[in-house]
């Protein structure tokens, strides 16, 4: 296992946004070009492809640990660089299947899955030289905080949906996958200061032995983990909450 520490927010540097990580860690930071969040973007995702495409040439099982979703991505093209066709399996509290027409807020984090799936935002997405996925080679674990338009394409679509509760290893997609799990999966009331708090979710505990069960398989070829949380001083007195969700989640690699 390799980790590759990703201190961004979309296209905004957080250096101090990490509890300590479990084993040792290569932090990835990219000169970002003056110009709009989709260009700056572009180029971090694209640092992030080459690492975890050298990484997986190699046999590693790259880990790609950062401050939002859509640095997945780059972890998915890197796969894709280094000659695996990989399907995707996605934990997280919201469906990120929204287009920047559909979305309200406008946030861009939003998105992710929608450009697996083939939706270019911008002209410099398609830089990335990510080839989609075909939406039923993609499972959403528990993305229940979904808008009107979200639900819409759902139900629409061929995109897997499951509950953590209900996720049996012999319902993921084939082939190698690309493992993402947004932390704010977790009901909020177990992880400290997460930026987009949904209620009535899973355990930690719950949510960990669901990713266990995904690994077992030895089919993940890259995990990426969205620290999806402030990093003000407060939440750095948690007692350590974060840093051992992180240390758990990674155990079954570490090993």
């Amino acid at each position: 296992m390799t980790i590759l520490r990703v201190p961004y927010h979309l296209d905004e540097h957080l250096p101090d946004l990490w509890p300590p990580l479990p084993g040792a860690a290569q932090t990835v930071v990219a000169e970002l070009p003056d110009g709009d969040v989709w260009s700056r973007m572009t180029v971090l995702h694209g640092v992030v492809a080459e690492r975890v495409a050298d990484h997986a040439r190699a046999g590693r099982v790259p880990v790609v640990v950062s401050g939002d979703c859509m640095v997945a991505l780059g972890a998915v093209a890197g796969l894709q660089r280094a000659g695996a066709d990989p399907s995707v399996v996605w934990f997280d509290a919201h469906g990120d299947v929204q287009t920047m027409q559909t979305s309200t807020s406008g946030y861009a984090g939003g998105i992710p899955l929608r450009v697996l799936t083939g939706y270019r935002p911008d002209p410099a997405t398609a830089r990335l030289g990510l080839r989609d996925v075909a939406e039923d080679r993609i499972l959403l674990v528990d993305g229940r905080d979904l808008d009107p338009a979200e639900e819409e394409y759902l139900r629409a679509s061929a995109l897997r949906v499951s509950a953590v509760p209900d996720m049996a290893a012999d319902a993921l997609p084939e082939g190698p996958l690309l493992l993402h799990v947004d932390l704010d999966v977790i009901d909020p009331g177990e992880v400290p200061g997460v930026l987009f708090p949904t209620p009535d979710g899973p355990s930690a505990d719950a949510v960990v032995g669901a990713v266990r069960r995904v690994l077992e398989t030895g089919r993940v070829a890259a995990l990426s983990v969205g620290c999806t949380w402030r990093s003000d001083a407060e939440l750095d007195r948690d007692g350590g909450v974060r840093a051992r969700l992180l240390a758990d989640l990674l155990a079954p690699l570490i090993r």
